[in-house]
């Protein structure tokens, strides 16, 4: 099964915020041909100076957006594993994170050399004014 695995990977989301290196993290290569394309999460600065996530739904024809805890996003990112994504990519400064599920349901992540030098903008500015 990979919940497990998936699990990992999403301390590995946590932890790349914590550190300060998230720079984009998204889900992608859905079985088959679906409405949805892609789901892609980003940081959100509020003016409390906390932080949320916003996840991006792409479908064929409109985007819908919606606001999460990091928590809350990160269930609702388990919820399309499988149905109908089979890869979630995070990427950081440190490493490039990329979590798949293969036909026998198995999990693996593999690592990779990161494809951003930097982290996202609004983790720069959450960096900048101490939230991390």
């Amino acid at each position: 099964m990979y919940e497990p695995i998936f699990a990992l990977f999403c301390e590995r989301v946590k932890e790349s915020i914590q550190a300060g290196t998230f720079a984009k993290l998204t889900l992608a290569k859905t079985i088959g041909d679906t409405e949805i394309k892609n789901i892609y999460f980003r940081l959100v600065l509020n003016e409390d100076n906390t932080f949320s996530i916003s996840l991006t739904t792409r479908y064929k024809t409109e985007e819908i957006e919606s606001i999460h805890t990091l928590d809350e996003a990160l269930l609702v990112l388990g919820t399309y594993i499988k149905n109908p994504f089979l890869t979630a990519l995070l990427f950081t400064t440190d490493n490039d994170v990329t979590f798949k599920v293969n036909k026998k349901n198995a999990g693996s992540i593999i690592e990779q050399e990161p494809t951003f030098k930097n982290a996202s903008p609004v983790m720069l500015e959450m960096i900048e004014k101490g939230i991390v």
